[in-house]
């Protein structure tokens, strides 16, 4: 079994349960110290001299943000060692690389980050131990590891377990959209929220997350012919700078097994 750079880093300090992902300890361990202060021009940073370095992180951030923060900056400090980087808030968790591409500085320790906190070998047998994904699962396993719900939803549809993907938009569309191996590609979200959606109420009404997935035409979301054959479920919920994060689950068998015999007759007009 290979493993990636941060699931070396946590397996070389003998680290084998959620809780023992101490943050601190990890940074230290390669000449990184970790402070929280008041930040006002951003919200996390790395200052390096040499093999030392120092972490600053924005004390009035959530604990959740505070351990991503930390751990995306790691990344930096492992992979972007001797540039200059300032992390404001757009910057950290947004999973631009996404929409930029991968090797995109900021998505790269986004990664990271995602992969320090919730490492696939102390994720994967626990994912094992839930038959569907959905916003309760994520808030449980995100729990566990002390995590964000954002990176937690991504790691597990990440793992490819799960008929299931996550679609991010903002006030001008969609920002990104995540789609696990085991999902079809054609498959492909729509540019915009359709108005039937929830999603649309969530991000342009009332801001709140819905309490439950519920059940929606397929078709809302995908524009390929056919999709209104099918129903799925739609569960969002809202994130900082006003967008949201909607988590899409294929209920529907024919859906992965269907073959993609015509293209959307709206993306040919």
């Amino acid at each position: 079994m290979s493993y990636s750079a941060p699931e070396r880093l946590l397996r070389s300090l003998g680290i084998e349960k959620p809780e023992e992902i101490d943050l601190e300890a990890v940074a230290w361990s390669i000449g990184a110290k970790v402070k929280y202060r008041p930040l006002k021009s951003c919200e996390a940073r790395i200052c390096g001299c040499g093999d030392k370095a120092i972490i600053s992180v924005d004390d009035t951030k959530i604990p959740q943000r505070r351990r991503f923060s930390v751990a995306h900056e790691i990344g930096h400090w492992t992979y972007h060692r001797g540039q200059l980087l300032v992390c404001r808030t757009r910057d950290i968790g947004s999973f631009g690389g996404f929409r930029k591409g991968a090797t995109d500085p900021e998505f790269v320790a986004d990664q990271f980050a995602s992969e320090l906190l919730l490492p696939a070998y102390i994720l994967r047998p626990i994912i094992a131990q839930y038959k569907t994904l959905n916003l309760k699962t994520v808030g449980e396993i995100s729990t566990a590891f002390g995590a964000s719900r954002t990176a937690t939803a991504i790691r597990l549809v990440q793992s490819n377990k799960f008929h299931a993907m996550l679609v991010c938009h903002g006030q001008k569309g969609r920002r990104w959209f995540l789609r696990p191996p085991c999902v079809p590609d054609h498959w492909f979200p729509r540019d915009e929220l359709d108005r039937e959606s929830y999603a649309f109420e969530t991000l342009y009404g009332s801001k709140v997350e819905q309490t439950h997935p519920r059940k929606i035409d397929a078709d809302a979301w995908f524009d390929r012919r056919g999709a209104e054959r099918y129903q799925m479920l739609e569960h969002t919920f809202p994130l900082p700078n006003d967008e949201i994060l909607t988590l899409l689950t294929f209920t529907d068998a024919e859906m992965m097994e269907e073959k993609d015999t015509s293209w959307s007759y709206r993306r040919r007009k």
